[in-house]
Order: structure tokens, then sequence, then C-alpha cells
């Protein structure tokens, strides 16, 4: 049984001393308010400006995808992706059951079903493994991996790479080549992480990130789609910008699009946070490296480490605890007593009341994963507030 007071204390340890800590609070200064003072005095405060220009090319260049499209969020992003992937109403995709339920979310709103697969306990990401099984199990037919069960097109798998730790993302987008299947992927919470030398989000035909408030960078509410397909992002523009054919001053939309583009000034916020970036992902780095010490001594916890081959963004730290549900649950309430915002992951898609019906195959480890994490506070300012030495 894990000592709730030494699971408080192995937190403070690292925290410091402040009252009431946040699990994942942004840092904005000076930059970000002359930033966005200059934005405002330029008028050009929607999805007309510099500032998004600039903040699409400062995050492919980061990244080292060809392109990057702006978008109002990262669930609109996928949601945008998948369309450009092919997805078409009545498909079928393939996501994992452990995941914020943005991933199905976006599914849907492409007119597709989700079909959710198990999780790998190292990555915390889709498991190449069940994916595997998964595809083995379907049919080909007119050069499609169909579902026999529903009739329905596997029209793309998305991984997501759980808390900036990356998934088995090399693995994955083979398979999904030898069925035909394009993969998206679902970065939004792994900018700054790599595998080997190579950016999450790059693999497959198209990636998303978020900027989200609680996001390592954030734009206050954000999004962008990655890829190397000049084709794609040139469409992505489109569709996101209501499908409106440029012109001086006509009104001419060729189709049905979306207004989805970010604001120049949530971009101006974001061009000053990504300033900031190699600090936040230094500083990230120093907070893992200290609740790892910390938590080597508390029996019953296990910090969750980069997988082996990857550079994480550690965008949340996490633990995984022994006992279960009750054992987790008693840890949470006694961190946010003490002032300690910590979570649990999320509630699993497939036991989510939308997708109750979904497809699925066996879910053995996400179940096992969703019932023992526990994420503390990750914040990037908690790296010069307190904690033991590096």
């Amino acid at each position: 049984m894990v000592d709730a007071q030494e699971f408080v204390q192995a937190i403070r340890s690292v925290v410091g001393d402040e009252p009431t800590i946040g699990l994942h609070v942004p840092d904005i200064g000076e930059a970000e308010q002359r930033h966005v003072t200059e934005c405002l005095e330029s008028t050009f405060v929607s999805s007309v400006g510099p500032f998004v220009t600039r903040f699409e090319q400062e995050i492919a260049g980061f990244t080292g995808a060809a392109h990057a499209v702006a978008v109002s969020n990262g669930t609109v992003a996928l949601q945008v992706a998948l369309v450009l992937a092919g997805v078409e109403p009545g498909d079928e995709v393939i996501i994992p059951a452990l995941s914020f339920i943005a991933t199905a979310n976006a599914v849907v709103h492409a007119g597709a079903h989700p079909y959710f697969v198990d999780s790998d306990a190292a990555t915390l990401g889709m498991s190449a493994a069940a994916l595997e099984k998964t595809l083995r199990g379907m049919t080909r037919r007119d050069d499609a991996t169909i579902n026999p069960a529903t009739g329905r097109r596997i029209a793309a798998i998305v991984p997501m790479h759980t808390f900036g730790h990356p998934a088995q993302i090399e693995r994955i987008v083979a398979l999904g080549d030898a069925y035909g299947v394009p993969v998206v992927e679902d970065a939004a919470e792994s900018l700054g992480s790599f595998v080997g030398d190579r950016h999450t989000g790059t693999f497959g035909r198209l990636g998303v990130l978020s900027f989200n408030g609680n996001k390592i960078l954030t734009t206050g509410g954000g999004g962008m789609i990655l890829t190397n397909d000049r084709e794609l992002s040139t469409r992505a523009k489109h569709l996101t910008t209501t499908a409106k054919v440029p012109h001086e001053w006509e009104f001419e939309h060729d189709e049905v699009g979306w207004n989805f583009r970010m604001p120049n000034l949530n971009a101006a916020l974001g061009v000053a946070q990504f300033s900031k970036l190699k600090a936040y992902l230094t500083a990230k780095r120093l907070i893992a490296e200290r609740y790892a010490a910390a938590f080597a001594t508390v029996d019953g916890v296990s910090f969750i480490p980069e997988p082996a081959g990857t550079t994480s963004n550690y965008w949340l730290c996490s633990v995984r605890v022994e006992g279960g549900l009750a054992v987790r649950d008693a840890l949470l309430r006694a961190a946010n007593d003490a002032g300690l915002q910590s979570r649990p992951v999320w509630n699993l898609l497939s036991r989510q009341r939308p997708y109750a019906d979904a497809q699925r195959g066996p879910l053995t480890t996400a179940t096992e994963l969703e019932h023992s994490i526990i994420s503390v506070p990750s914040s990037p300012r908690l790296a010069r507030i307190g904690g033991r030495p590096s």
C-alpha cells in the first residue's frame, strides 16, 4: 500500500512550498505582452496578419515539417487532417482507447467511426502489436482494408503521443504502409518530442499539434497541421479559410469549407511563447529528473520515463501506482487536498457514452494504465522555484 503522505512529500520535494501548485500553468511575461500589444495596435487581430505566417514558419522550422498550417484548435486540426488524408463519411479510423476525447471526436466530426485499440505499457501510446493484430483481422478488397464485422473501410490510423512520450510511430507507419492505410499523428501533446532526431508529427502523412492553454507552448487556443506534402498544405489552408477563392474583392467559394484559421492575435502570443520553447524543454527535463529521483524511494510508485530511443518533452510528468483504482484515487485526493493539482489519465474512450457501441479490440493494457496513472504538477516554472538540486 502506497503511503499517501510519502507520495505528497515526494511531490513537494520537487515543486517547493507554495500552498497551491497547478498541474500545468502557462508562463506569460513581457514578450507575450509586447507581441500582443503590437498586434492590437496594428488592428490585424483576426485571421489575417503577419504573426500567423511567422508562427507557421517557426513551427515548421523547429519540427522539420515542410509545411505548417495554423488553425483555431487541435481538435479541428485533426478533423481537417483526417479529411485531407482521405477519410470519408462512413469510414472507420483506428485510434487508441487511451486518449483525450478530442481524438475520437475529430473522427466523428470527419464523418467516420472510431475503432479502439490497446496501448503499449512503455510508451502509453497505441500498441503496434495490437494494431498489427487488428489489421490482420481485416480483409482486403479493391485495394482497401475493410472491417469484415461492419463492411466499413479502414481509412486512417491515428496514434497519439501521450503526455509527450513518442508512441511506436515507426512500426505504426510501417504497418499502415503495409495495409494501405495512411497515418495521421495526434501530436497535440508532443511539441519538442523526437524519435532519434525526427520530430513527432512528421512521420505520418499529416500530424497535428495543440497550443491550448495547458500545453507546453500556448496561443490561448490554437492548433497546427504539419505535412511534407505541398498540395495537402495548400488544400488545408483553403479548406480552413472557408474555401474562399483568392480575389481582390469577390466572395467566391468553390466548396464547403470551415472558418478554422488561427487569429493573428493568438499567433502573436504563440510567437512570443516560441522564443522560450527551448528553455521550456530544458526546464521540463530538469523537473522530470527531479521527480524520477523523488519517487525512486517511494514504494509502490514508479516514475514514467521517456521510451528508449526517444526524447520526450515531458509535457506532463506522470507516475504509475500499484494497488488499482482505490489506491490511485486515495493518492489523488491526498495530493489535491495538499494544494498539489494532480489528475488521473483519461477514462477510456470506449467507456465514454458517445462511444459505448464503437468497434474495439482487447484493451487490457489500456485498462491497467487507466487505473494506475497519476500526472503531477509539471509547469516549466517549477524548475526555477525549488526542489532537489539536479
